[in-house]
């Protein structure tokens, strides 16, 4: 099992020494990956769900700029977002955006995970029809992989909503021809998406475990249908940073590949105790004798 730190700025803050100060500890602590998430705009009345608002005041930082901050202070912990508003991002300025985080710390921007928001005054805020943000979101993910794989002759697209002639882009990514795409969301939408196009699926919270189950086994189908291994594919999911060995073997079991946990605290001493804790716990754990569950 791969491990995740998720850092939210709209609750935990953006203070620069704060951030880089849990991001070093989840890396010294054997953390794979540090995650932060989207909203390029918000307002009154905004509602992820019936009993979810979203103060509008929240300090949301925007997610390239803040992994590109702790990229320069860390050395190994992979990039990630959960999630990237892909419709409401031009993909060509995009592409070089990701491609530069990557090269810049040696290949860990790994961990994009993409979805098509759920706000629609955020739509509007960006000029994007809400109706057409999957639409939208399956083409920027086309046009994404085809300028990072393309050479300095050129590539050419003519979609819906974006279209280009021989259009060059670099740098490329580190090493790779293209960056990891994951699919991130709680819809029977997203999880298609992640079998047509995703290399991963990274479903809701708030999903029930039979709804859950239903959506990563019509992203296994959708990818066979298309002909792609199903098997391939990641399953990333929501922990908590209080879990046990056992919460641990239940995810292996379902399939799961990585878990990715938020502190639970405001305070800098105590998230670093509770990475540590969890660290000590999870992450450098001896594994049981075989035969033996945890």
């Amino acid at each position: 099992m791969k491990f995740g730190l998720s850092y939210n700025t709209g609750f935990l803050g953006t203070d620069p020494d704060q951030l880089i100060a849990v991001t070093a500890h989840a890396e010294d602590c054997g953390f794979e990956s540090f995650y932060v998430s989207e909203h390029i705009a918000l307002y009154p009345g905004a509602m992820l769900s019936p009993a979810a608002a979203i103060p509008p005041s929240l300090p949301i930082a925007d997610p390239l700029e803040c992994l590109s901050f702790v990229a320069a202070a860390t050395k190994r912990i992979l990039l990630g977002t959960a999630v990237l508003l892909v419709p409401y991002h031009q993909p060509v300025v995009l592409a070089k955006r990701l491609a530069t985080i990557d090269v810049l710390s040696r290949g860990r921007m790994r961990l994009l995970t993409v979805g098509v928001g759920a706000l629609p005054g955020e739509a509007a805020a960006v000029g994007v029809d809400f109706a057409t943000r999957g639409r939208r979101a399956d083409e920027a993910i086309d046009v994404l992989r085809l300028l990072w794989s393309g050479d300095e002759t050129g590539v050419s697209f003519d979609g819906e909503f974006f279209s280009f002639t021989s259009v060059c882009s670099f740098p490329k990514p580190y090493g790779v021809t293209t960056l990891p795409v994951h699919i991130g969301g709680s819809s029977r939408a997203a999880a298609r998406r992640a079998g047509l196009l995703g290399d991963g699926y990274f479903p809701g919270g708030r999903l029930t475990a039979p709804e859950r189950a239903s959506q990563l086994e019509l992203m296994r189908a959708t990818a066979r249908a298309a002909d792609r291994d199903a098997d391939a594919l990641e399953v990333t999911r929501w922990g908590s940073i209080d879990m046990t060995a056992a919460d641990v073997a239940a995810h292996a079991a379902a399939g799961t590949t990585r878990l990715v946990v938020s502190p639970a605290s405001l305070d800098v001493a105590e998230q670093r105790e509770q990475l540590s804790a969890f660290a000590h716990r999870l992450i450098h754990a001896p594994p049981p004798p075989p035969g033996l569950a945890p």
